[in-house]
């Protein structure tokens, strides 16, 4: 053991701001896979907020930290020979060019060149985090399918990764988590202690992703199951099969809000996807519309859509099939925003609830400002479809008649 270890045996890491932490021996697991050089000079700085350290072939090693600040590691390029040094001294890597440090959440990820020589390393610190879904405690019981969106290094993985441990341990559910990348549970064949009782399958190789997980309905008998990074069409197939059977999933997908997930062709259906329908004559002017619409082919694999705005934010979309059918009609959605304040942990809600009235009215207080609209006026252009654009899109402009309104 190292004096830096020695040092921070039994001290824990935490970084204020997004309320996740290290146990001090897990992060020096990852140090001791770099090259002494390397991890002289990380040592050097504090490593509370320490995200990842970036090996490049014939560029300076890097850390980067929350908050977007980068450092380089020394003024020495790396070297074939201390990508070899880390590649050495952790698990082998899968197809998905993924490896880790067995019982530890820290992820290893690389680049490799044409001829299949890897050139370039990200070694992502893994953090287990409390209280990080404290705010949407409520939506658990609830028993209905979630699904997190939002960009990556936000925390999706992170939060899978505690309400995992909350419905097993606290809510004693049979919960299996099919950990493709081995980022809920880490590395080896022993699951973190992040997830708690919860059981973990983990998937030989990415593409059988699917499989794996209608695998664990049919043998295993769970009452939820928690997936990272829907991304197929196979994938989604499989997480309706699973909804149909009456388990609750809780997920994750690629996409940063509900509108973006519906513009995907491949995803859609996780949310019930999009298809086209012609309106009778009568209906069409019912409505107000074209005779030409879009509307949701099927219920939604998922009832309720939580889009991750950041560490301390989130826009919850309850009602998914009311939210997409609003979408498609040109309506605004009105999520409910979440935010936990830093210093006293409490919520606040700081978008209204829409609220019935008794004449069975829905009524939406909200304290954004309304967008001023703009008239436009078509030009060789088809005015249906540019009304379709504009309805889908929620943009703040209508289609007139003559110029002389444009």
């Amino acid at each position: 053991m190292t004096k830096a270890e020695e040092k921070n045996k039994n001290k824990i890491i935490k970084d204020p701001k997004d309320e996740d932490f290290v146990p001090a021996e897990d992060l020096s697991l990852l140090l001791n896979t770099l090259p002494d050089k390397i991890r002289e000079h990380l040592e050097k700085h504090n490593l509370d907020r320490l995200i990842e350290i970036v090996l490049d072939y014939e560029r300076l090693p890097e850390a980067r930290f929350f908050g977007g600040e980068r450092l380089n590691l020394g003024s020495e390029p790396v070297s074939l020979g201390d990508i070899n040094y880390v590649v050495n001294r952790i698990g082998d890597f899968t197809s998905d060019n993924r490896a880790g440090i067995e019982r530890t959440l820290h992820r290893i990820s690389c680049i490799r060149n044409r001829k299949g020589e890897i050139i370039g390393l990200t070694c992502r610190v893994g953090r287990t985090a409390t209280g990080t879904i404290d705010s949407i405690r409520d939506l658990m019981d609830s028993r209905e399918s979630i699904l997190f969106l939002g960009p990556p290094g936000v925390g999706k993985t992170t939060k899978l990764r505690e309400m995992a441990r909350v419905l097993a341990d606290d809510l004693n559910k049979r919960v299996i988590v099919i950990d493709t990348s081995n980022e809920i549970a880490g590395d080896g064949d022993i699951p973190h202690r992040g997830i708690g009782k919860a059981r973990r399958m983990q998937v030989s190789r990415p593409e059988l992703q699917h499989s794996v997980m209608i695998e664990a309905v049919e043998n295993h008998t769970p009452e939820v199951i928690i997936i990272d990074e829907i991304g197929t069409e196979l994938e989604a197939q499989a997480a309706r099969t699973i909804a149909e059977r009456g388990v609750q999933l809780i997920g994750t997908a690629h996409g940063n809000s509900l509108e973006n997930l519906l513009k995907n062709p491949t995803l859609s259906d996780l949310v019930g996807g999009i298809q086209t329908a012609t309106l009778g004559d009568e209906e069409a002017k019912r409505r107000g519309t074209q005779k030409t619409i879009l509307e949701r082919t099927a219920e939604p694999t998922f009832q309720i859509a939580i889009e991750i705005l950041d560490h301390q934010k989130m826009a919850i979309h309850k009602n998914v099939k009311q939210a997409v059918d609003d979408m498609l009609r040109g309506k605004v959605l009105y999520p409910e925003v979440r935010k936990v304040d830093r210093e006293t942990g409490k919520v606040e809600i700081i978008t209204a609830r829409a609220t019935i009235t008794p004449e069975g009215q829905v009524s939406i207080s909200t304290t954004k400002s309304p967008r001023e609209p703009i008239n436009v006026y078509p030009y060789a252009v088809s005015r249906g479809q540019l009304e379709r654009v504009i309805g889908f899109l929620d943009l703040p402009a209508s289609v007139c008649k003559t110029i002389d309104e444009a």
